[in-house]
C-alpha cells in the first residue's frame, strides 16, 4: 500500500474558510481538498437544496425530446421504454416508466437478455416494438453508440429518444432527440449523471409542462440515489442533491419495493454504502442470473405483498450470484498460476463455461489480488465477451479502444467497461492489450493506494468533528469518506485477531495521553506483529459510530497499519 498525503492548500485559505465557518482548520482543509472554498459553497455543500438542480430544458434536445413524447400522448401513440440490464438501466426504466403510467396507459417496457441479446439497443428490442405496434423507443442508460439500430428503427418508422451518460463516439445516432451531457455540443451545467438521472431531468421537463413542482417528483428519487451509488459516478454537485433527498426517500417512504428488499435490515437509517452493498446486489442479481425484467417488476409493483414475493425472489438470485462469483474467481486464479502470469501488467482470463452475468464482479475480485487492469471472458453465442475493471488512474476505455481493431465492439467508462470479440482474435487481443498497458500504465498506478485527507491526533477526535463529517454525507467518488492519519500510536495491549483464519485486527489505540479508541481492520490480521511489544506505529483510518446493545462508541475503521516513521 502506498499511503498517500493529498497536498495542503495554502494557509491563507485554510485560515479564512475554518473563520468563515467556525471549524477545525483541518476541517477547512478537508472542505477546500473538495472544491469548498467560501461559505457560499459550503452551504449548498452541507444544505442540499432542490432549488440546486438545473433546469432540465439546459440539456440539448430536450426541447424536442418532450415534443415528441407530448404528440405520442396526444395522438395515441405506444411508447416503448427500452434499458439496460444493470441498476442503473433497470431503474431509469421503472423511474420513466412509471411516471409516464400515471399519465397515460399506452406504455410498455424492454429490458434485453443479458445473453441471448447483450448489452444496449437490440434488434430483437426492435422487432418486438414493431410487432406490437410501437411507434417511440425511450432508450435510457444506453443507444449513444447504437448508430446502425436506430437506422434500422427508423426504417420500420420507429422513433428514438436516447437518454444516455456514456461518451459518444464520432458519430450521434440519427435519433429524435439524444439526451446526453457529454455531447460536446450539450452546454448542460452538470456532466457526471447516471442514465437514471438523465431520466430523472426527463420526467422533470415533463412535469414542468403540467405544472409539476420538483416535489412533486422526490418520490422517485429513491430510484435516482439507488442507480447513482450502484453506477459509482461523482456525489458532487447535481449529483449530491439527488442523493441526499433519494436516501431521505428511502429512510422514510420508499416504493414498496426498495422497502421489501431492505425491511429485514435491522439498521435504522440507511447510507450511500448500504444502498451500495444491500439494495444495489441484490437489483443486479435479477439480470445478471434471470433477467432484467423481475427487477422491474419489482421496483414499478405498489402492493407491497406482492413486492415482497419480488424480493424473496431476487434474493435467491442474488445467494446464487454469491455461489457462482466464488466458484468462477477460483478458476480464474488457478488460470493465472498455471500460465504464469503473475507477473503481467494486466489480467486478461477466459472460460467459455462461466457465467456472463458474474464476470464483472470476478474482475474486481481478481484487482483485489492483482492490481492491474482486468478483462475476464466467456464464451456468448459464436462470440467472446467480458467484463472490464481498471485500477486508480488507468483509464481501460482507452486502453480498449487502442486495441479496438480486435474487437468486434465496446463500450464503457475510465474504470468499467464491456466488449465483445470474434474468437479467432482473442489471443491476438491479449497480447496487444498487454502490450498497451505495458506502455501507457504508470509506474504508481500498479501499487494500490490510500489517499490520506489529513494527519491528525486522537485528540481532535471529537463529538463535534463526528457532527460535522455526518454533514458530508452522502459520500461517493470526488466526496469520499475522510481518510486520517495518526503516527506515535501503540497498542493498549487487547490488539488480537478474528476471523476463522484470523484475517481480521482488532485493538485498542492509544496516542500520548488520549483516551484509548477501539479500531477494527478487515484483512489486517497479518500486521498484528507490528502492534505489539508497546511498538509505535502509524494508522490511516476513517472514523465511524459502533451502535451495541444500545450504546454508540466511535470506532476507527482501520484502512492501514504500519511502523512509526515510514513515509
Amino acid at each position: 500500500m502506498r499511503w498517500t498525503l493529498k497536498p495542503k492548500p495554502s494557509e491563507d485559505k485554510i485560515k479564512h474558510l475554518a473563520q468563515a465557518l467556525n471549524v477545525e482548520d483541518f476541517v477547512a482543509t478537508l472542505l477546500i481538498q473538495r472544491g469548498i472554498e467560501t461559505f457560499e459553497d459550503a452551504k449548498n455543500f452541507f444544505r442540499p437544496s432542490l432549488e440546486h438542480l438545473h433546469d432540465p430544458y439546459l440539456m440539448k434536445d430536450m426541447d424536442k425530446a418532450v415534443a415528441r413524447i407530448e404528440k405520442a400522448i396526444e395522438n395515441q401513440e405506444n411508447i416503448l421504454v427500452f434499458g439496460d440490464y444493470d441498476v442503473d438501466g433497470t431503474t431509469a426504466v421503472s423511474l420513466v416508466s412509471s411516471y409516464l403510467k400515471s399519465h397515460y396507459p399506452h406504455i410498455a417496457t424492454y429490458i434485453p437478455d443479458r445473453y441471448d441479446e447483450g448489452y444496449g439497443i437490440s434488434y430483437k428490442g426492435i422487432d418486438y416494438a414493431d410487432d406490437n405496434g410501437i411507434s417511440l423507443i425511450i432508450a435510457l442508460d444506453c443507444g449513444i453508440k447504437s448508430i446502425d439500430h436506430i437506422a434500422y428503427a427508423k426504417a420500420k418508422n420507429i422513433d428514438f429518444i436516447v437518454c444516455d451518460h456514456h461518451r459518444p463516439g464520432d458519430f450521434l445516432p440519427d435519433a429524435v432527440a439524444v439526451l446526453d451531457p457529454k455531447r460536446e455540443d450539450c452546454n448542460y451545467p452538470y456532466d457526471e449523471l447516471c442514465g437514471c438521472g438523465v431520466g430523472f431531468k426527463l420526467i422533470q421537463a415533463l412535469g414542468q409542462n403540467r405544472n409539476q413542482t420538483i416535489e412533486d417528483l422526490v418520490p422517485y428519487l429513491d430510484l435516482v440515489a439507488t442507480a447513482i451509488a450502484a453506477d459509482i459516478v461523482p456525489i458532487t454537485g447535481e449529483n449530491r442533491v439527488l442523493a441526499y433527498f433519494g436516501l431521505k426517500v428511502i429512510n422514510s417512504e420508499p416504493r414498496p419495493g426498495i422497502k421489501a428488499l431492505v425491511h429485514q435490515v435491522k439498521k435504522k437509517v440507511l447510507d450511500i454504502t448500504d444502498v451500495v452493498f444491500i439494495i444495489s446486489p441484490r437489483i443486479n442479481a435479477a439480470g445478471r442470473i434471470k433477467h432484467g425484467n423481475h427487477a422491474v417488476e419489482l421496483l414499478t409493483e405498489f402492493d407491497f405483498e406482492q413486492a415482497q414475493q419480488f424480493a424473496s425472489e431476487i434474493e435467491q438470485y442474488n445467494a446464487d450470484r454469491k455461489d457462482l462469483d466464488k466458484k468462477i474467481t477460483k478458476e480464474a486464479f488457478q488460470q493465472i498460476l498455471q500460465n504464469n502470469e503473475e507477473e503481467r501488467f494486466s489480467t486478461v482470463v477466459f472460460q467459455e463455461d462461466w457465467h456472463k452475468g458474474v464476470i464483472g464482479i470476478v474482475a474486481s475480485r481478481l484487482i483485489e489480488t492483482y492490481y492491474r487492469p482486468t478483462l475476464v471472458f466467456t464464451k456468448s453465442g459464436d462470440k467472446y465477451a467480458a467484463s472490464a475493471r481498471s485500477v486508480k488512474g488507468f483509464d481501460v476505455y482507452n486502453a480498449l479502444d487502442a486495441c479496438s481493431e480486435h474487437l468486434e465492439q465496446f463500450g464503457g467508462h475510465m474504470y468499467a467497461a464491456g466488449m465483445t470479440l470474434k474468437a479467432e482474435n482473442y489471443q491476438l487481443f491479449k497480447e496487444a492489450f498487454e502490450k498497451c498497458v505495458q506502455e501507457t500504465i504508470q509506474p504508481e498506478m500498479r501499487t494500490p493506494e490510500i489517499e490520506i485527507d489529513a494527519e491528525i491526533n486522537f485528540s481532535d477526535i471529537t463529538p463535534k468533528l463526528i457532527r460535522i463529517l455526518k454533514q458530508f454525507e452522502p459520500f461517493g467518488p470526488q466526496n469520499m469518506t475522510p481518510v486520517f492519519m495518526t503516527t506515535d500510536v501503540k497498542d493498549t495491549g487487547y490488539a488480537k485477531t478474528l476471523g476463522a483464519e484470523e484475517e481480521h485486527l482488532r485493538l485498542f489505540a492509544k496516542q500520548y495521553n488520549s483516551d484509548g479508541i477501539a479500531a477494527i481492520g478487515f484483512g489486517l490480521g497479518k500486521k498484528l506483529n507490528i502492534t505489539q511489544n508497546q511498538n509505535l506505529f502509524q494508522l490511516a483510518y476513517t472514523i465511524a459510530e459502533n451502535e451495541w446493545n444500545g450504546t454508540v462508541s466511535t470506532q476507527l475503521m482501520l484502512k492501514d497499519i504500519r511502523t512509526n516513521g515510514r513515509n
